[in-house]
């Protein structure tokens, strides 16, 4: 990128070396000081951060502008191109609930929704929440539920407004739209009602920042007297609230990436307490749903990895009750399931395409729900029904906008309810979206979603932004996102690696990529940018990695291994630090990813996996691509000192290359901007990056 050549040396990162020895490994860190010693109050409240690391992460913000200043002019048109591509004035389908339509709208020009209902469906609108304005003279604003009561009268309803995932639970009377001198902070933001609307369920963070209480409280009391409920004392374990389609039932989950258990909470009972389905078993997962006297759920029981639907009486949910519905098909991966009064539908997955099932329950007949594009994705949106005929999904491609249908599942037909509007238009017959397989270093084939303008020519002239995650379990989906277009429309091939860590192609694609076998993600990564190569996509030196949190890391991990690939990467809120962040217990996620990385504090073999492959640990003298790492200062999931403890290692070690940029959000967490359009400036940093990293011509105007 000589035409971005830094106007001045970086930000100063002296090193400032600490030692740990570890299984008879000296550790070495000389940027550990970047790490703010009040690091838990910083989350709550980022005015903490000590003066001299807020100086040095401005100093890197204004070192990333200054070397990105060129950029300006095209980056103001990449926002209004994508902000033309956004419709102003959107609102959701509203979603019946007894005499009331629930829905969400934007105002134009809004950054945030309004929650909204009608009385019937042609009532007028009723505002409920204006998150907009409650937005105002906030840097970060995120709505986590908005939960109204059953009886319709109030509305309990979540905010962050620092980034940090702490919510404040708030609670509003309907009929006046007044909130209740009531304020419940460190919440992790879902609710619960119960069915007399007269207490609701939340859940609260320790002091770890840890999901670990349910809590209930009574409509009218001080929250002094709300009642401990639940407690999990297992730090690995995070705690959730959710509801069944029946309405009946509340559920408490426990779970890690591996293992879940179940408690029911009787939605019917003033001081329900909860009960168990099914007592924790290492590796065993579960989810429920109730239909009359039984409970289905999802599971993986009895070597079922890629799932199965299982019936238990709901006098008796021991595991020997279980009975099989639906059989596990290995590699057919059951992705969710819902139960409505007469039919069960689940969502499937295999080799990285989506189907839906509707199985009529009185007998067992089974249809799918058919679609004919080569990749695309699906989603179920089940609503507040219980006693329908109707499931409302959404579908879309990499070339089709989304669309929200329901479909009568026992006439089979379908109704589109909303088709997203693109206002400066867009024209899917001239673009192409491709599935590919590609063979990775053993020969495993590694789905590949791609989309490029129908009329580029394939002779590896063109450029290609390679995005991958292959963590947790995590799919990605093949759906219509308006901002690649940005890119696209510029020449650029935009590809999806559905790399081996998630579950594009069953369970076992997802242990493949976990633990010691955490390198295959990197290699499967790798081996498709070599294929899109080969197959005149693109070729080396021109393609741009992208990847955030645990995909950061597969960014942090492919640029160590095969710099020479590619042009540029890009890595948002990127886990680099690996082996640091699993020796802390302290940090809010460290126990739970345990299953997910190993613990290198009391596993050997742990600690040498990690050690191999950790982005931060294995920085080299050798010349890297242009790099932009992006953090967020409030970020409880990955740690602002993540990508700047990075940066700083890049800058200090590699022999060429570059340039190496930091930014750091100072006013928000993992997602970045919480602003529809705000957001927009984030992405167009990213673009221009992008387009500049390759040499196209307009990043140099």
């Amino acid at each position: 990128m000589p035409f971005l050549s830094p106007p001045a040396p970086p930000p100063p990162a002296p090193p400032r070396p600490t030692e740990t020895l570890l299984h008879g490994v000296r550790l070495r860190d000389e940027y550990a000081w970047l790490k703010a010693p009040n690091w838990k109050e910083v989350l709550k409240s980022p005015r903490r951060l000590p003066a001299d690391l807020r100086a040095h992460l401005k100093a890197e913000n204004a070192y990333t502008e200054a070397v990105l200043k060129p950029l300006g002019g095209l980056r103001r048109r990449l926002v209004r191109e994508m902000r033309a591509r956004i419709r102003e004035d959107d609102s959701s389908v509203p979603e019946a609930d007894g005499a009331y339509a629930y829905f969400t709208r934007y105002e134009e020009g809004a950054e945030h929704p309004q929650v909204c209902r009608t009385r019937g469906a042609n009532g007028p609108a009723e505002v409920l929440l204006d998150c907009a304005a409650l937005a105002q003279d906030r840097d970060y604003f995120d709505l986590g539920d908005a939960a109204h009561s059953p009886d319709h009268a109030l509305l309990a309803w979540s905010i962050d407004d620092t980034g940090s995932e702490y919510y404040t639970i708030r609670l509003r009377d309907l009929s006046t739209g007044a909130d209740a001198p009531l304020s419940i902070g460190q919440a992790e933001g879902s609710i619960v009602w119960s069915r007399d609307s007269r207490a609701f369920y939340y859940v609260v963070l320790d002091d770890n920042h840890r999901p670990s209480r349910v809590m209930r409280h009574r409509v009218g009391t001080a929250t002094a007297s709300d009642v401990l409920v639940f407690e999990a004392t297992d730090p690995g374990h995070f705690v959730d609230v959710d509801l069944t389609q029946s309405g009946r039932y509340g559920t408490i989950v426990v779970a890690d990436h591996e293992t879940s258990e179940v408690y029911l909470l009787d939605l019917d009972d003033a001081d329900a307490r909860p009960r168990l389905v099914a007592a924790r078993e290492p590796e065993l997962r579960y989810s429920v749903e109730h239909h009359g006297d039984r409970l289905i759920l999802k599971t993986n029981a009895d070597g079922a990895e890629d799932g199965k639907i299982v019936a238990a009486p709901l006098a008796d949910t021991s595991r020997s009750r279980w009975t099989d519905i639906v059989p596990h098909r290995p590699g057919t991966m059951i992705v969710s399931h819902v139960v409505f009064r007469d039919h069960l539908v689940r969502l499937e997955r295999e080799d990285a395409r989506p189907r839906i099932v509707v199985r009529r329950l009185s007998d067992g007949a089974e249809h799918e729900i058919a679609f004919d594009e080569e990749t695309y994705s699906l989603w179920l949106l089940p609503g507040f029904a219980f006693d329908t005929t109707v499931l409302r999904f959404g579908y879309s491609s990499m070339t089709t906008p989304a669309e929200i249908y329901d479909y009568d599942m026992e006439s089979r037909t379908r109704t589109l309810r909303k088709r997203q509007d693109v206002p400066s238009g867009h024209d899917p017959a001239r673009y192409v979206t491709r599935r590919l397989m590609v063979p990775s270093h053993d020969g495993e084939l590694v789905p590949v979603s791609v989309l490029h303008r129908r009329d580029i020519a394939l002779d590896g002239s063109a450029p290609c932004l390679l995005y991958g995650y292959g963590s947790y379990g995590t799919a990605i989906s093949a759906n219509f996102r308006t901002n690649p277009f940005s890119l696209v429309d510029r020449g650029f091939v935009y590809a999806i690696a559905h790399v081996r860590g998630g579950t594009e192609r069953g369970w076992r694609w997802y242990k493949d990529g976990k633990r010691e076998k955490k390198p295959n993600t990197f290699k499967d990564f790798v081996a498709v940018g070599r294929a899109l190569c080969e197959a005149g996509y693109t070729r080396p030196g021109r393609i741009v990695a992208h990847g955030g949190s645990a995909g950061g890391m597969l960014m942090g991990a492919v640029a160590n291994m095969a710099p020479e690939l590619f042009a540029a990467i890009v890595a948002d809120v990127p886990f680099v630090d690996v082996m640091n962040t699993m020796l802390d217990a302290e940090l809010p996620l460290t126990p739970p990813e345990w299953p997910e990385w190993g613990n290198p504090a009391t596993d050997k073999a742990a600690f040498d996996s990690i050690l191999s492959y950790s982005p931060y640990d294995n920085v080299r003298p050798q010349a890297y691509p242009a790099i932009l790492a992006m953090g967020g200062l409030s970020d409880p999931r990955v740690t602002y000192w993540e990508p700047a403890k990075w940066v700083a290692r890049l800058r200090a070690i590699m022999t060429g290359g570059g340039p190496v940029l930091l930014r750091t959000n100072m006013a928000a967490g993992h997602g970045g901007a919480s602003g529809r359009f705000d957001h927009l400036k984030e992405v167009a940093l990213v673009f221009a990056f992008a387009l500049a990293a390759v040499g196209l011509e307009e990043a140099r105007a």
